[in-house]
């Protein structure tokens, strides 16, 4: 496997900035910003590195082993790449490129209901090695179709999203005429003309579409009427009444993501979850939340052994994974860093990103003598 690793950015901090300089600043706003005044999103990434490791330095040490089982799968490395809305807005083509990426280092992907690919598509593109992130559907008839496509694309994982009850207020999304209903006004396209390469890039790929949902979206609808098309669609809030049907229907591994409190993990726990994400939807819906890495410890302390623990939201690097790892997440998953590499590097950005991701923990483990990813809370200074 070629790495395409590209020593120009061997940092998210340089991916960034990178990124930023090719993209039209409305779509760089989508993928950068959170919500209100942006304060949960900079506290999920700082709380995490408020934890440390403790290192061991005279013990015989064979090296290190990112490989990493989950949920019956056995992955290279203990992180994946978290599901993101409108990926091919922001760089065109970007999910088939993080989704190849993904495949070829053998992590998983997860693709949201709103993502610019269709279910059949990444599951081409990942031999059917991909999870799927469902919005829960206002109807029963839709909630059951796109079940029906994810069995058949061979999805084995099906994420149920929780943190999203409503939309969430997202002043420069507001300002860019990225909320719903979207508009395009001349400021953007100003923006567009003074990036071309992303421009022609868009132009080659198509406008961007929620795939998945196409077939479903009524022909010639306006910008405003598709707007108003996808708020009637989806109803935000998930309970037990909507998970208990899912559960029943869903043959594979299920697993609820945006749990934040020992509350909503027992009810989760008792209707029959395989596993659970801890997120806070990357900050990007409730900035008076606590950071996510607070409520795993607490979960941890609860949870660990009766279900799978994984956490979302706020990682950023290889150092930040091991933070969570040791803290008892069990994977890791990442949004905006995988987006920032595809936003740098175009096509092969994917595949620089997770090269990076697995060098960068790959130091750590060696550096504090962890051999293996489930050893890492043995190196959490407490």
């Amino acid at each position: 496997m070629e790495d395409h690793f590209d020593s120009r950015f061997p940092s998210v901090e340089a991916l960034r900035d990178r990124a930023r300089s090719r993209m039209p600043a409305f779509a760089f706003d989508y993928l950068d910003n959170g919500c209100f005044s942006n304060v949960n999103i900079k506290r999920n990434t700082s709380d995490i590195r408020e934890i440390q490791l403790k290192p061991y330095y005279l013990r015989d040490y064979p090296g290190a082993d990112q490989t990493t089982e989950l949920l019956g799968q056995t992955w290279d490395s203990p992180f994946g790449i978290a599901p993101v809305g409108l990926q091919g807005l922001m760089w065109p083509r970007a999910c088939e490129f993080l989704a190849h990426a993904a495949r070829a280092h053998n992590v998983p992907f997860i693709l949201s209901t709103v993502g610019t690919a269709s279910i059949e598509t990444i599951s081409e593109i990942t031999e059917g090695k991909f999870w799927f992130q469902l919005y829960h559907p206002a109807e029963d008839d839709l909630r059951d179709k796109l079940l029906e496509r994810a069995e058949a694309a061979g999805c084995e994982v099906l994420v149920i999203l929780a943190d999203t009850p409503t939309f969430a207020y997202r002043p420069k999304e507001i300002r860019n005429g990225l909320s719903i209903p979207p508009r395009m006004n001349a400021r953007n396209i100003f923006q567009m003309m003074t990036h071309p390469r992303w421009s022609f890039s868009q132009l080659a790929a198509g406008a961007p579409e929620f795939k998945t949902m196409k077939p479903y979206i009524p022909n010639g609808l306006s910008m405003k009427h598709l707007g108003l098309f996808m708020n009637k669609t989806f109803s935000g809030r998930l309970t037990e009444e909507r998970i208990k049907p899912l559960r029943d229907k869903w043959k594979g591994k299920l697993v609820v993501k945006g749990i934040v409190n020992c509350e909503d993990a027992e009810r989760a726990l008792r209707l029959g979850v395989d596993g659970m994400i801890v997120s806070n939807h990357g900050g990007r819906q409730l900035d008076a939340g606590q950071s996510t890495i607070k409520p795993l410890a607490e979960l941890v302390r609860e949870f660990k052994g009766k279900t799978t623990l994984m956490m979302d939201s706020g990682i950023r690097t290889g150092p930040d994974i091991a933070a969570t790892l040791a803290t008892g997440a069990e994977f890791t998953f990442l949004g905006r860093t995988p987006m920032y590499g595809v936003g740098a590097l175009g096509q092969y950005g994917g595949h620089h990103t997770l090269t990076m991701l697995k060098r960068q923990l790959q130091q750590v483990m060696e550096q504090v003598a962890c051999e293996k990813v489930i050893d890492f809370p043995n190196h959490l200074v407490e």
